[in-house]
């Protein structure tokens, strides 16, 4: 921890801690009766408001008080984005104890692993998420009881979950006549575990300050924007990074909240988002995809949507160009990590860019952005020596601020900054006037030849060609260069390209020793369980292609 000179004068403003419950208070007494909607995995729509989610919250709280949660002990979610969810966000935090949302996406035994890890002491779990728990359940024995978030008619009877209880029947039992406790802001809040490191998952374990500051930061104009006017529908997952934050900075600016719940397929996503006058969405490029293939195949325009944040993985041009172009939707192309709370940058342009060609605009946004305010970053080569801000100089990218971890949780992986940075892992450029662009994460970049070849580039090109639906490259063993691209390729439904063809499409647009080396077409990208395409299983299943010699 850092040490600081204490000035012999001090400032005489008010010691109020920044803590989670104050964001749900604030939503309550100022924007009570703004709408929460969501679509229940019972398959019904929810509404109530702020002041009723307040409410609920403190009953929940109250239950957690009488099962003996103490302050520090870790509560699990297996939850989808939905109202119940979003209380156990409130209720848990604010009383005291750390949130630990579980990704159901990952295996049974990564899960089981993840909550002793976290030493959990109750989960909560989604309808859904039934088998899974049924699954962990004997592995798990830290774990002192298992909520059903639901009613007490939905609980099943074959008594192979102990301590089961049903949530709603929490809810009715206790009181609303819950204060929110007052403790250091510093506390332990929320605990994520990251999919992106290797070996076993890591947690990341966020402070009520950090989160508070970040929600601040997001909410920037030129962070997500969200303010009282939107109508916010979150379909990145609370279970992903919080959301991305939004289930803070919407109660902390009144946004209206609307939640999918299970049902992200393009058709039931599009009727939420006109039912209820959406105006802003936060995902990855994986589920766009599903929802402009559906906007695209029956002729439908959005009335309201206006505005989206595309992270987790780079955002494709050509989708990029769609949503604006053809939509009407502004992209703010995003960059973050599960260590970062998530949010480091959001790409915006700024008034010198206004008479720009159009072209030049896309280029600009077609970067991951500038920093918001409390994040600070660098790019430097592999001997930790700072690099330009040129724009085509590229290097390691590390981070540091308030809302960025010092170390993971329990110190796994030992001390993991250097000189006081965060090492995010990827490989990027930063242009004269700060906004930072990918190139690769440092484990996929394909080295050729000791030169380094950033794969997003290729991807991107690939799949502004018409017949191509999704795209990954990965380097692959050449007896001279060591490593060459090879282009991995999902085509449309019903559209034809040949790998000459594909190939072809590349000239002009990248340096021609990046052309990839061959190009293999394949029925589908193996996806991981935050949406993002899982090449270390590409790597191996390729590891033995030969390319082509000639």
């Amino acid at each position: 921890m850092s040490s600081y000179e204490k000035s012999p004068l001090m400032g005489q403003m008010m010691g109020k801690p920044m803590l989670i419950s104050s964001l749900i208070e604030h939503a309550d007494r100022y924007f009570g009766k703004n709408e929460i909607v969501s679509r229940r995995v019972e398959g019904d729509i929810h509404r109530y408001n702020y002041s009723e989610c307040h409410k609920r919250s403190k009953q929940l709280a109250n239950a957690f008080a009488k099962l003996g949660v103490k302050l520090g002990d870790r509560i699990a979610t297996l939850a989808w984005n939905g109202y119940r969810h979003l209380e156990a966000y409130y209720a848990v935090s604010g009383s005291g104890a750390v949130l630990h949302t579980i990704n159901p996406r990952l295996h049974p035994e990564q899960i089981a692993y993840i909550a002793n890890h976290a030493e959990d002491q109750y989960l909560l779990f989604d309808m859904t998420f039934l088998p899974i728990v049924q699954a962990i359940v004997a592995h798990c024995p830290g774990i002192k009881g298992y909520i059903m978030m639901c009613d007490q008619d939905k609980l099943p009877t074959d008594g192979k979950i102990p301590n089961l209880m049903a949530y709603e029947d929490l809810i009715e039992a206790n009181s609303d006549d819950f204060a929110w406790p007052v403790f250091d802001e510093n506390s332990a809040s929320s605990l994520c575990y990251t999919s992106g490191t290797t070996g076993n998952p890591k947690g990341a374990l966020y402070s009520h300050r950090s989160t508070i500051l970040h929600s601040y930061g997001s909410s920037l104009p030129d962070g997500l924007n969200v303010s009282a006017r939107d109508s916010v529908l979150p379909v990145v997952p609370m279970f992903h990074v919080n959301a991305w934050g939004l289930p803070y900075s919407a109660p902390l600016n009144g946004a209206k909240l609307v939640f999918p719940g299970p049902h992200l397929d393009g058709k039931s996503l599009y009727e939420l988002f006109e039912q209820e006058k959406v105006t802003f969405s936060a995902g990855v490029p994986t589920v766009w995809l599903g929802l402009l293939t559906y906007v695209a195949q029956n002729n439908l325009k959005f009335s309201t949507f206006k505005r989206t944040v595309i992270g987790g993985s780079a955002c494709p041009p050509a989708m990029m160009k769609t949503l604006r172009h053809t939509y009407g939707v502004e992209v703010v192309h995003a960059w973050g990590m599960t260590e970062m709370s998530p949010l480091g940058t959001a790409g915006t342009l700024m008034a010198k860019h206004a008479d720009l060609a159009e072209e030049e605009k896309q280029a600009i946004l077609q970067k991951q952005g500038h920093v918001l305010y409390g994040v600070d970053m660098k790019i430097v080569d592999d001997a930790g020596q700072e690099l330009p801000w040129d724009g085509k100089t590229y290097g390691n990218l590390l981070v540091k601020g308030p809302w960025i971890i010092n170390s993971y949780y329990k110190n796994e992986g030992g001390d993991v900054l250097e000189d006081g940075w965060f090492p995010t892992g990827d490989v990027a450029t930063i242009d004269t006037d700060g906004y930072m662009q990918i190139t690769d994460r440092s484990k996929d970049v394909v080295k050729s030849g000791g030169e380094w070849i950033g794969t997003i580039d290729l991807e991107n090109v690939a799949v502004s060609h018409p017949a191509i639906l999704q795209a990954a490259c990965i380097g692959v063993f050449h007896p001279k260069w060591d490593e060459r691209p090879l282009l991995l390729a999902v085509k449309k439904p019903g559209a034809e390209v040949s790998r000459e063809e594909l190939l072809q499409f590349f000239d002009g647009k990248v340096a021609k020793w990046w052309l990839p080396d061959d190009v293999v077409f394949i029925e589908s990208l193996p996806l991981g369980a935050t949406g993002k395409i899982l090449k270390n299983k590409l790597r191996e299943q390729f590891k033995e292609y030969k390319l082509p010699t000639a």
